[in-house]
């Protein structure tokens, strides 16, 4: 039988705390600072990867992780394929949730918000951007498709490959950034005996943020 107790898997969350007179009321002012600490830590890999969640066209929830690739005062911007899973979820469902969890640190963020799709030149100007390598890959692959195995890829690439060179690589018109713009913004901060810190800022219809503590 394939089972294993997790029951007894603990840690203590003792690094730091979160109170509401040294924080921002600003809460993508206070996602700023955490990732600069998290960017200075050294203790992750790659500190813009987040979980995102989507509800796909079958009505189930389906989380991935995705880099983030810029954040601005309006909110919170990643690339893909758009006739992909998660882009025909969005396209039917722009509701979607986004997740960092930094363990180094103790800490998680929760953002939930609407996506939209960033205006044509701004993803222009990124997928120039990226190495020719990239931008081939965003070309070759027909993202959530099933195929028949990877040799079908590399067969496609090598193919572009020759067809493109010396040439510019132009953005597909499927390909491209989201814009997703915060509702809800909750941090969590690991503290001792499960009493975790968490602050939850809500946009109001004022669009101001309201700043609550949840209990743990």
């Amino acid at each position: 039988m394939m089972q294993k107790d997790l029951g007894d898997y603990r840690k203590s969350y003792e690094k730091s705390a979160l109170m509401e007179d040294s924080i921002s009321d600003n809460p993508i002012q206070l996602f700023q600072t955490w990732f600069y600490e998290v960017e200075k830590s050294d203790g992750v890999d790659e500190p813009n990867a987040m979980t995102v969640s989507t509800v796909g066209l079958d009505g189930f929830p389906k989380s991935r992780v995705v880099l983030l690739k810029k954040y601005t005062h309006e909110g919170f911007i990643f690339y893909t394929n758009y006739n992909s899973e998660k882009g025909r979820a969005l396209s039917k469902n722009p509701k979607i949730c986004l997740s960092f969890f930094w363990p180094n640190l103790e800490r998680q963020i929760i953002i939930k918000g609407t996506a939209e799709k960033l205006a044509k030149n701004l993803s222009d100007g990124y997928f120039e951007s990226r190495p020719d390598g990239s931008k081939l890959g965003a070309l070759v692959s027909d993202q959530s498709t099933v195929i028949e195995s990877r040799g079908v890829l590399e067969d496609k690439l090598s193919q572009l490959e020759k067809e493109y060179s010396g040439k510019e690589i132009e953005r597909p018109e499927h390909w491209g950034g989201y814009l997703v713009r915060p509702v809800s913004m909750e941090f969590w901060q690991g503290r001792p005996n499960r009493l975790h810190d968490r602050i939850r800022y809500t946009l109001t219809e004022d669009f101001d943020w309201k700043m609550d503590r949840l209990a743990p």
